[in-house]
């Protein structure tokens, strides 16, 4: 990701935990990334994509054989900004792992044999 992106999320990270988001800003977020998530453990933040196809297939690799590991692959690919600690702390983390689920959504689809 482009640098001048990067800075865009984290201001945007930062107006979210104060409170001020910047709504020209958050749109502008929302056309490029669809759907923004906000994530939060106690006092550490981050905002959060929805997952794209070759994250969702990195995930579900590895996700029967080391759950944690695919939850780590989902939050560090979908968190555009926010406090590290989210991923590198141990306890963050888990705490985030049992809300990444709300990242995948799955809608109902029907078949029929014509």
């Amino acid at each position: 990701m482009k640098e001048k992106d990067l800075a865009q999320e984290r201001l945007l990270w930062e107006a979210l935990r104060k409170g001020e988001a910047d709504e020209k800003l958050l749109a502008a977020l929302r056309a490029k990334h669809g759907a923004l998530y906000w994530i939060s453990v106690e006092d550490k933040s981050g905002l959060c994509k929805k997952p794209d196809r070759k994250t969702l297939s990195a995930f579900m690799s590895v996700s029967q054989k080391d759950p944690l590991r695919a939850n780590e692959i989902l939050l560090k690919n979908c968190m555009l900004a926010g406090d590290t600690e989210l991923i590198d702390d141990d306890d963050y983390f888990l705490s985030a792992s049992a809300q990444l689920a709300e990242l995948i959504e799955i809608k109902q689809g029907e078949l029929k044999k014509l």
